[in-house]
């Protein structure tokens, strides 16, 4: 495996909760960054994937008819952008 180096600067509170995590793993800081963004990688990719597949030959104007059948009502108070 081939590596290369990356200077990172995290927010205080951020290296602080991943030191405490990667001490409760056993390993070390390094090794838990390097794991914590292969798993983000593997996800991001994973959904990306899924969505293409889901997506398959649609095109935007696909949608259209539902958007055609959507109701004009106002959205819930909850809902609402501030």
């Amino acid at each position: 495996m081939t590596k290369t180096s990356y200077p990172l600067k995290l927010p205080t509170s951020v290296k602080t909760a991943a030191q405490r995590l990667a001490r409760e793993d056993g390993v070390s800081l390094n090794q838990w960054i390097s794991v914590a963004v292969a798993e983000k990688i593997g996800a991001v990719e994973t959904a990306s994937e899924f969505l293409r597949r889901r997506a398959g030959k649609a095109k935007p104007s696909d949608l259209l008819p539902f958007l055609e059948n959507a109701g004009s009502e106002e959205p819930a108070a909850e809902d609402k952008l501030i």
